[in-house]
């Protein structure tokens, strides 16, 4: 099994990016998708996760109306658009598959390896 995250990097407050991150060695469609993301020096949290159908999302409030989850089944790929970024936004970004709804650290059966991305001011 394996998620590679892309698309990190060294950007300006008020820029944007895409991350992507690509599934193999399972079912992708049959998992939840999720991102995560770690700043320096604090604990890992729950940035945004969207439904095998792609019908349902949910945000952190730190991010809700900036960014946007979506995936692609065809693809195996989970995306998220990152729009008006900013420095507390600077974090290695983890994605995750989970067997349930909604998805939390506890019942994430798969993470990637995470992609930086730092936002400066």
């Amino acid at each position: 099994v394996q998620l590679q995250a892309s698309g990190g990097g060294l950007v300006q407050a008020g820029d944007s990016l895409r991350l992507s991150c690509a599934a193999s060695g399972y079912t992708f469609v049959l998992y939840y998708m999720g991102w995560f993301r770690q700043a320096p020096g604090k604990a890992r949290e729950f940035v945004s996760s969207i439904s095998i159908s792609a019908l349902t999302q949910q945000y952190s409030d730190s991010v809700k109306g900036r960014f946007t989850i979506s995936r692609d089944n065809a693809k195996d790929t989970v995306y998220l658009q990152m729009n008006s970024l900013k420095p507390e936004d600077t974090a290695v970004y983890y994605c995750a598959a989970g067997s349930s709804w909604p998805i939390g650290e506890a019942n994430v059966r798969y993470w990637g390896k995470g992609t930086l991305v730092t936002v400066s001011s």
